[in-house]
């Protein structure tokens, strides 16, 4: 099991969606501590990005986490213009 943890800017940024995406993004969060790998969540490694992976939340929205052994960072979540800038 992945041991998770969200910074500040994290939940600032949460705390501004819509609340149908936070619904979906609790529900993809628990997904997530269940099954990782689940096909749903396309939890995935950013090319070229060291140890930052993303998880899609629905079809609009990412989170974007810095994962190192068994410890994921959640510091990013918003929709795919935020992510295409990230990335």
């Amino acid at each position: 099991m992945i041991e998770s943890r969200a910074t500040r800017r994290f939940w600032r940024l949460f705390s501004a969606l819509p609340a149908d995406v936070q619904e979906d993004a609790r529900e993809a969060y628990k997904r997530f501590r269940t099954n990782p790998n689940h096909p749903s969540l396309h939890f995935k490694k950013l090319e070229g990005e060291g140890n930052i992976y993303s998880v899609r939340i629905g079809l609009n929205y990412r989170a974007v986490a810095a994962v190192g052994g068994n410890r994921a960072v959640w510091y990013w979540i918003g929709d795919h213009d935020g992510y295409d800038r990230l990335t």
